[in-house]
């Protein structure tokens, strides 16, 4: 019997554990672009970073395995410059799901030209949130604080700040680290991920922040059933136009590029059978506040 104690204990444990992070997330590595290379060193490398993300405790929160939130990385080899050195570009998107169905909204689709590592196969993945010990884990907890701090901003209103502070140290520590490595300072560019964090944090985005909650937990979440369609739909229009504040301060922005890189497929499909006179409204607020997109906002004029 104290055996069999001792088993299902350690089963109970064993499923904690496998439920209790919170990242599910994909990873691909596309080297194409890379030639005379062993391609099984990114094999190697994918399984490494899946094992990092999926395998550790980024909250002190508990998921089930169906809460976990869903993240995809592409990391794009596009050249080798040393034999354990690469520059890339890192694509990062994030899904999560709607309330009582099986639909699943993207809430961040970013791509980061600047993202130079270097890599040995086999050597353990180095990783320590208040020292510089290696960019691609530095840059990797970068991304996976932002996913859970958009995340959790989706289902209580400003629910994330706390990851986005984590993200924002990660950028201080290296800052402080020695040697020039790009993407993490603000005199570098107008658009990378000290500006990312940034930006999130400064009270003039305050809207984009609500629209995150107001969009997902207020109308994404009460669409399951007919009755509360148009509701739902109606509080995401409201969303959006609240995002002309934005637009008239500081309009291009790299936040709201990014959010609607994230949403101009799901707006579309959102507004195509709603009625006339709300579908000319978000018509004409899309193009106005997303004018790179227009092409696409083009269907709801159909």
């Amino acid at each position: 019997m104290k055996h069999l104690v001792s088993l299902i204990l350690s089963l109970t444990c064993i499923v904690n554990i496998s439920f209790s992070q919170e990242i599910l997330c994909s990873i691909n590595i596309n080297a194409d672009q890379v030639v005379n290379t062993d391609k099984k060193i990114f094999n190697t490398l994918k399984t490494e970073l899946t094992n990092f993300i999926n395998n550790k405790k980024w909250t002190n929160d508990e998921f089930t395995s169906d809460e976990r939130i869903e993240m995809n990385i592409t990391i794009s080899i596009t050249e080798r410059v040393s034999t354990n050195s690469f520059k890339s570009t890192i694509t990062v998107t994030s899904r999560r799901p709607c309330y009582k169905t099986d639909y699943k909204s993207q809430t961040f689709n970013h791509v980061d030209e600047e993202f130079q590592f270097d890599y040995i196969e086999y050597q353990p993945l180095d990783y320590n949130e208040n020292s510089f010990a290696s960019n691609l884990t530095h840059v990797l907890a970068f991304y996976t604080y932002m996913v859970i701090a958009i995340d959790y901003d989706t289902f209580s209103l400003n629910g994330g700040t706390q990851y986005f502070q984590k993200a924002n140290n990660l950028v201080q520590v290296a800052q402080s680290s020695p040697g020039n490595i790009s993407g993490w300072r603000a005199f570098e560019k107008t658009k990378n991920r000290y500006w990312l964090v940034n930006d999130f944090l400064n009270p003039n985005y305050k809207f984009l922040r609500t629209v995150l909650y107001d969009y997902h937990r207020l109308g994404l979440d009460i669409m399951y059933d007919a009755p509360s369609v148009e509701a739902g739909r109606q509080k995401i229009a409201d969303a959006i136009e609240s995002l002309k504040n934005i637009h008239s301060r500081i309009p291009g922005s790299f936040l709201m590029q990014d959010f609607f890189q994230a949403k101009q497929l799901e707006l579309v499909s959102i507004f195509s059978n709603s009625p006339p006179a709300q579908k000319n409204k978000i018509y004409q607020t899309l193009v106005l506040i997303d004018p790179g997109n227009t092409s696409r906002y083009e269907k709801l004029r159909q």
